[in-house]
């Protein structure tokens, strides 16, 4: 199946967005899609074949669910490649651009939902990160 890629250009400087990415205090502020949603719980061991787990819930806890993959390959402040619990890979890439960071991930989808809906869930979280990380630097 063809993989899924979504971008967002973030007005900060790539050593301020990897931190953001990559950090446990930080991934609870951005990792939900909306609102109604948030990330209490983030687990996060950066080191090839250490795992991430971000627990992400509905905040009247009607779902939650743990969010986790297994790090392959992690080039700081360039990409970092993973296998997803359930087997998909994933990529992120972060490319240091004149006007801040280009942060673009690719990933397979899971056969459950209809492609437009992974890709606009997915873009959503991407969105709420670039909120929140230029909401630190202004």
């Amino acid at each position: 199946m063809t993989p899924i890629t979504i971008s967002s250009t973030i007005n900060a400087p790539i050593h301020k967005v990897w931190e953001c990415w990559t950090q446990e205090q930080h991934i609870t502020n951005w990792n939900f899609a909306s609102s109604d949603w948030h990330c209490p719980s983030a687990k996060n061991n950066l080191t090839e074949g250490g795992e991430f787990h971000y627990i992400m819930s509905s905040k009247d806890n009607s779902m939650s669910f743990d969010f986790w993959g297994t790090y392959q390959k992690i080039e700081t402040e360039k990409s970092i490649e993973i296998v997803l619990g359930d087997e998909r890979k994933m990529s992120v890439y972060f490319e240091d651009l004149p006007n801040g960071t280009l942060v673009t991930e690719t990933f397979e989808p899971e056969q459950e939902n209809p492609i437009e809906l992974q890709q606009a869930g997915w873009q959503m979280i991407l969105d709420s990160f670039k909120k929140y990380v230029e909401g630190l630097i202004n």
